[in-house]
């Protein structure tokens, strides 16, 4: 009987390895692996080390015993505040207004984390456009996302290009790239993640992979590919196999920066020595924690950041829809915009949906938080 017992549990274990395996290389989800071609291209960034990215400075998430048996038991523990406990402002947005026109404003619209409608010069340009209900391969598992969204999907309009900052399920979402990719006239991508792309049905002539300082022209707009400290990855075995960036956007009148994820780092002094000054920027800022500072910004760091950058105007990014890390839901914006009034930094803190003109003076910095939950 025990025998017998024991070649039960065995085959149990081997039946959830092989739905494992099958699961991680069949499910689309976790896209694709670069070709012979683009490893080459890997190997002569400059950045490529013993087949993985690397940072330009030490980057390291390993932590001590104490730091995971105290990580569990924040988690178990749960965080005050979390998520909101009532319906955040949204503002709903058009998609006849939305159409592509030289003559409008350039507008910046936030959709909530790190998902930026961008209208400059007629061109309509979506910054990783993660415009599903959770990030993650699992959406049963995943963080809910706190608010509708602005505009369904399908609504919008055609998009000139999208920039992808790097591969996380918070930043590249897989079911938004495949309700996109058609009206996608570019996509813009650090080196690797096309392959994701190309493996859900992309066409590869749409793809554009850059190095860091690799630079590119979208008619009369000038995009660059700029360094961040951050990591990568998919599935399992998939650590650090695409590169992952920070990027410019300038037109002839505007300078743009969005940071995409990033530890505080000297790239930032260097990106605002080389690009700067910019005119906005939009700067991570949540799901930090002090365990793994080195690839998340604090909010105070945030700030400094765009001051290394040079930048007029910030905009917190990176809070707002999802609970990712073991923080308050408002605490990111709280932060930072109390540091950024101590540095006399201007900071903009839209709603979601709400369209701001990039022109001096007509930002948002309202604290529209505050009132969520208290009505």
């Amino acid at each position: 009987m025990l025998k017998m017992l024991s070649w039960i549990v065995l085959g149990i274990i081997l039946l959830l390895i092989i739905i494992g395996v099958l699961f991680l290389n069949l499910n689309p989800v976790f896209g694709g692996k670069a070709d012979t071609t683009l490893q080459e291209r890997f190997v002569k960034s400059g950045h490529y080390k013993d087949g993985k990215f690397v940072n330009l400075i030490t980057t390291t998430m390993d932590m001590k015993v104490g730091d995971y048996a105290g990580l569990i038991a924040d988690y178990f523990k749960g965080t005050p505040n979390s998520q909101p406990d009532g319906v955040l402002p949204v503002r709903p947005l058009d998609s006849v207004d939305l159409v592509a026109n030289a003559d409008k404003p350039s507008r910046i619209t936030w959709f909530g984390h790190s998902a930026i409608l961008l209208e400059l010069e007629g061109k309509n340009i979506f910054i990783d456009p993660m415009l599903g209900d959770s990030p993650s391969p699992l959406p049963w598992l995943g963080s809910k996302r706190y608010s509708d969204l602005p505009i369904a999907i399908e609504k919008l309009p055609a998009l000139d290009a999208v920039i992808i900052s790097h591969d996380h399920y918070d930043h590249l979402d897989y079911g938004s790239i495949l309700k996109l990719k058609d009206k996608v006239g570019n996509f813009y991508v650090p080196l690797g993640v096309g392959a994701h792309l190309r493996s859900w049905g992309v066409s590869d002539d749409k793809i554009h992979e850059l190095n860091w300082w690799d630079q590119i022209q979208m008619n009369e707009l000038t995009l660059v590919c700029a360094p961040a400290r951050h990591f990568s990855g998919r599935g399992v075995l998939d650590r650090d196999q695409t590169l992952w960036s920070s990027w410019i956007i300038s037109s002839p009148s505007t300078n743009i920066y969005f940071s995409g994820d990033s530890g505080y780092g000297p790239h930032f002094a260097e990106i605002g020595e080389r690009y700067g000054p910019f005119d906005f920027a939009m700067m991570e800022c949540g799901q930090y924690d002090s365990r793994w500072e080195a690839i998340h910004m604090m909010p105070e760091q945030t700030v400094q950041a765009g001051i290394d950058l040079k930048a007029e105007l910030i905009m917190p990014i990176h809070w707002g829809a999802f609970t990712l890390a073991l923080h308050s839901w408002t605490d990111p914006v709280e932060r930072a915009t109390a540091k950024a009034q101590q540095s006399g930094v201007a900071v903009a803190t839209p709603i979601i949906g709400e369209a701001m003109i990039l022109e001096k003076n007509t930002y948002s910095n309202s604290r529209w938080w505050e009132s969520v939950g208290n009505e």
